[in-house]
């Protein structure tokens, strides 16, 4: 079992930044493709960012490419979403995911994704 738990969203202006934090419990998480997802008002969760097992890969949805950065510290059972340059239409509830550990790949499909955490609300002012 693994409990995901998100952090640092909140309220800010456009062109402003934000660091999304996801604490993982359990000792499978260094196992998973970790991803960020995201859920707008009205509209479907989307697949945002993903970072394989080591770090050595990562996918980001075009509309975040060049804004946003995923990472992880396996060490410390953390991943992250350094998000810049944000625009009100980035304004959602984003989750953090952790895929099971037989995906060895990125995935951007929800299904591959077996764990969520409860989600953290970003709301970008224009």
């Amino acid at each position: 079992q693994v409990q995901l738990v998100e952090s640092g969203g909140g309220l800010v202006q456009a062109g402003g930044s934000l660091r999304l934090s996801c604490a993982a419990s359990g000792r499978t998480f260094s196992r998973r493709t970790m991803g960020w997802f995201r859920q707008a008002p009205g509209k479907e969760r989307e697949f945002v960012a993903a970072i394989t097992r080591s770090g050595g890969s990562t996918s980001y949805t075009d509309s975040v490419k060049g804004r946003f950065t995923i990472s992880r510290d396996n060490a410390k059972n953390l991943v992250y979403m350094q998000m810049n340059s944000l625009k009100p239409e980035d304004t959602a509830v984003y989750y953090c995911a952790a895929s099971s550990v037989l995906v060895p790949d990125i995935r951007t499909s929800q299904d591959a994704y077996e764990y969520w955490g409860q989600g953290t609300q970003v709301t970008v002012s224009s």
